[in-house]
């Protein structure tokens, strides 16, 4: 107990420090303040309460309206952009994502909600001349867009039967961010026998930093030789690839698959194939290619014992 005696600061209610007395408690009865508490109503209990006579919690503001891309517009790649969680070229996590294209007569013909071979926003200038170029060269029939999905059986219709089945994916379609994987599109000449790919390498497809990776550049030649040889053949298999690379893909870059039919030999389809870039003075690789004519009874057997 403190036996200092009280000073006229403790008497009028202030207690310094230095006196080593208690501080007085508050007054009972004075009521303390309180957080506001913030209840959420749902919708059901909302309409519960106004037929009660409750008060319930105000409205949620309503959600922003959907925002366009920058790039879609006018034009071929001209695209709606809605939001949230859309991927972008690069891969990484985009506010923006382009809704699926073409879904109109050719692709509602065959079951299709996207035709992956139009222009989309991750299409270089490059890509998107060279496109218009080949697109004016099919006015005279000569040359034809070969439409691209995520099957193999609708990529030349008529030429496979196979049965369709919904759990398989074809490989080159395998990654649905635009401009990260795999970017082309072929244009096929029946008469010449020659299948043409655009090809922009995506992120996704990095081998030696900065470049395509050697197994991407064979597939997508694999790829172009085989619509080649299955416009000619119809149904066929890679029996032998041989690739010679010349010089490295970077990535973004847009490079020219040529590839042609050289000789038919019974069930034997002899393919040459180059990979070059757009203005053709630099070769990134040459391919030549064996592809079988496969037995049509013997392939359906195949099939229906895999299933």
């Amino acid at each position: 107990m403190s036996t200092h005696a009280p000073t006229r600061a403790h008497v009028r209610g202030h207690w310094p420090a230095c006196s080593g007395a208690r501080r007085p408690r508050a007054r009972a009865g004075t009521p303390r303040p309180r957080r506001p508490v913030i209840q959420r109503v749902w919708p059901k209990q909302r309409r519960l309460l106004q037929r009660r006579g409750g008060r319930a919690a105000p409205e949620s503001p309503p959600p922003p309206p959907a925002r366009r891309h920058p790039r879609a517009g006018a034009g071929a790649a001209g695209a709606a952009a809605t939001e949230p969680g859309g991927r972008s070229r690069c891969g990484a996590r985009s506010r923006w994502r382009l809704e699926p294209r073409g879904a109109g007569a050719a692709g509602s013909q065959l079951g299709q909600s996207k035709d992956y071979a139009l222009p989309n926003a991750s299409w270089s200038q490059d890509m998107l001349d060279l496109y218009n170029r080949f697109l004016d060269m099919t006015k005279d029939g000569l040359w034809k867009r070969i439409p691209s999905y995520n099957n193999i059986l609708d990529h030349i219709p008529g030429k496979l039967t196979y049965e369709k089945r919904k759990d398989t994916r074809l490989f080159l379609r395998s990654i649905d961010a635009e401009g990260a994987g795999f970017e082309y599109v072929m244009f096929l000449n029946t008469s010449e026998k020659r299948v043409v790919c655009l090809f922009q390498p995506g992120s996704y497809l990095e081998g030696h930093p900065g470049f395509a990776h050697g197994g991407s550049i064979a597939t997508i030649i694999d790829s172009t030789i085989g619509s080649c040889a299955i416009s000619v053949a119809g149904k066929v298999m890679t029996a032998n690839l041989s690739i010679d690379y010349v010089n490295p893909v970077p990535l973004g870059s847009v490079v020219l698959v040529d590839s042609k039919a050289d000789k038919v030999e019974g069930r034997k389809v002899f393919l040459s194939c180059k990979m070059q870039s757009v203005d053709g003075n630099t070769l990134h690789a040459e391919a030549t290619a064996l592809f079988i004519q496969l037995d049509a009874t013997k392939a359906q057997k195949q099939q229906a014992s895999c299933q």
